[in-house]
């Protein structure tokens, strides 16, 4: 692995990500791509479906699931023992969790957006109230924040 950079450097990477077009989980996890030596294409790969709530099922946040392999993928570099991996993977995937809800709330897709992006008028709400832009946004620099956090401290 490389050396971890700020959380302000990798938070502005995966918001260019994010408007260039990729999906709050591809922006998530290819930001992180060169401190834990990911092929760019393979991450975008693998996080492709997991937008707006994995699939626009509006499930959990993308930029939630595009942590979780971040977090999973540092532990499985740090471990050899796949049972350390699974363990240490689980509690960072539950510490995130505990400290995304405590900011906003949920990690639902749907609640964080107030919105139904399988509909029309869903879709038209998020143009109309930026919804990209003051949640979606800041779901990811928060995401990446909490996952600095965790592996500085960890």
């Amino acid at each position: 692995m490389n050396k971890l950079v700020s959380a302000t450097q990798i938070s502005d990477k995966a918001i260019q990500s994010f408007k260039s077009g990729f999906n709050c989980s591809q922006s998530v996890l290819t930001a992180y791509s060169d401190f834990l030596d990911l092929d760019d294409d393979i991450a975008q790969s693998v996080s492709c479906g997991f937008g707006a709530g994995m699939g626009r099922l509006q499930e959990t946040c993308g930029a939630v699931t595009g942590s979780y392999m971040v977090l999973s993928t540092y532990s499985c570099k740090k471990f050899i023992d796949n049972n350390d991996r699974k363990e240490y993977s689980y509690k960072m995937i539950q510490d995130f969790n505990g400290k995304f809800i405590e900011k906003h709330k949920t990690t639902n897709c749907r609640l964080l957006l107030n919105c139904d992006l399988m509909t029309e008028e869903g879709q038209q709400q998020v143009q109309v109230n930026k919804l990209t832009e003051t949640v979606c946004e800041v779901c990811i620099s928060d995401s990446i924040n909490i996952i600095n956090e965790l592996i500085e401290t960890k």
